[in-house]
């Protein structure tokens, strides 16, 4: 699982500036209009050993200075109790604020790794500048510029060195697969495998029900079977088995109701989600059935397809939703419009307050991890695929035929295909996804997400 660095501060100090200068890329809308990070950013970055996840936690909009110092603290708040490492970002064109030695006093009390940085120092003038904010009584202060990239990389480099050593772990996400070959040159491909724990997330808005669901699923008012002490707070695993089948709730303390301010900011539950659903197999995504699909719900819906996770989405208080005879096919019209990329995924309308087709909501992960764990041999997989081939024809390249010698799979959970090629480059997305959703309906796995790799034949990589 992936550690959570959070760049926080006051507004318009160039939080997402930083953020789009680490990625490399323009991810988030940087501009000098405070507020415009109404949402929170997040993306990988892959350093190696020192990858992690980068949050921007944005700025606020508000008429109120004493609403905006409510919301930095809150900021600082989440971060303390989520993220591994803190960037604390400071203007130094502005100098020091109240806000600022508020938030440095909140911050020194945490038990976090926490990095001082004094933002648009580009010039000399402005580099002079930088000693005023050692009255605030931390011991170092980094210098940069975020527009320009000045000090960034040192800053880069600091994150990396505070970042907590975590032994290696079983990597769930889907990852670029290795194609093993034995003496003759043949791929190997796995054995049986026995019927694994599956690890399950309840992610969701606040007061979405998530909480409320476990109890319901469990029979329990938080029956705790296992403590797992983490690195930023206690992290609490719930082992649930019914017959054969096994099952852990992952990080209940994530999802208890929780009285720390921070947890009042609804759109920071996205900061949450990708801690939860890095650690787990399935995620079900909890929606509100009153208040509908929100913003955030479609970006945690995000999350769990890109990270390759299977998926379930709960619509709770059912019972509560004025109905009428389409009332449910309007609904998942409505869902699949607004989160198209999880059109596979299993939908169950249920109350957890009565019970009512909470039952469903395993029997949807059941069929979800059966489907995670899907193999096919490789004789069986390309016998399959000259038939998908035939029924759509590859598209060209330069005037040349792109061609498919075979393919095989390299992975499950989710179950991930590698297909060799003349020109791997050169197939279009769009040839892709008809072969992925081919590959689904074919082998009867269409609820679930898969990955392809494309890779030109004879290199392994």
């Amino acid at each position: 699982m992936k550690q959570l660095v959070a760049i926080v501060g006051r507004p318009n100090v160039g939080k997402s500036t930083l953020f789009n200068k680490l990625l490399g890329r323009r991810k988030a809308i940087a501009t000098d209009e405070p507020g415009v990070t109404r949402d929170l950013n997040f993306a990988d970055l892959d350093e190696g050993s020192g990858g992690f996840t980068l949050v921007d936690t944005g700025g606020f909009e508000s008429v109120s200075d004493e609403m905006i110092s409510g919301k930095i603290k809150e900021q600082a708040l989440l971060a303390i109790e989520d993220a591994e490492v803190i960037i604390f970002l400071m203007d130094g064109r502005e100098g020091q604020t109240h806000e600022d030695r508020e938030m440095v006093s909140i911050l020194r009390r945490a038990a976090k790794p926490v990095l001082y940085a004094v933002n648009k120092i580009d010039g000399p003038m402005l580099e002079a500048g930088v000693n005023e904010f050692y009255s605030l009584g931390v011991k170092e202060i980094f210098p940069i510029s975020a527009e320009h990239g000045g000090g960034v990389y040192e800053l880069l480099d600091a994150v990396k060195t505070a970042l907590p050593y975590r032994e290696p772990t079983e990597e769930l996400s889907s990852v670029e697969p290795v194609v093993e070959l034995d003496e003759d040159g043949e791929i190997v491909e796995g054995g049986e495998e026995e019927i694994f724990r599956a690890r399950i997330a309840l992610v969701g808005r606040p007061n979405a029900g998530k909480s409320s669901i476990l109890n319901s699923i469990t029979g329990t008012k938080r029956a705790i079977v296992s403590e797992v002490a983490g690195t930023t707070r206690d992290s609490v695993d719930m082992d649930y088995d019914i017959g054969d089948k096994k099952y852990t709730f992952i990080d209940t303390a994530g999802i208890r109701k929780k009285n720390r301010v921070s947890r009042k900011v609804e759109v920071y539950c996205v900061m949450e989600a990708v801690r939860s659903i890095d650690k787990c197999h399935v995620a079900c995504l909890i929606i509100d059935g009153k208040e509908g699909v929100s913003t955030q719900d479609e970006k945690i819906a995000g999350l769990m397809e890109r990270r390759g996770r299977g998926c379930v989405i709960v619509i709770n208080k059912w019972d509560i939703v004025e109905k009428d005879t389409h009332t449910m096919n309007k609904y998942i019209e409505d869902l699949h419009r607004r989160i198209p990329f999880l059109t596979y995924a299993p939908v169950v309308f249920c109350s957890a307050l009565s019970g009512k087709r909470v039952p469903s909501i395993l029997d949807a992960v059941e069929l979800v991890r059966e489907q995670l764990s899907f193999r096919v041999s490789t004789h069986n997989l390309n016998n399959l695929f000259l038939k998908i081939k035939e029924r759509q024809k590859a598209p060209t390249y330069k005037g040349k035929l792109i061609k498919f010698y075979y393919i095989t799979q390299s992975g499950i959970r989710p179950p991930t295909f590698v297909l060799f090629s003349n020109y791997p480059e050169a197939v279009p997305d769009s040839y892709k996804r008809y072969i992925m959703n081919a590959l689904r309906a074919e082998l009867d796995i269409k609820n679930i997400p898969i990955r392809l790799f494309v890779r030109k034949r004879g290199v392994q990589k």
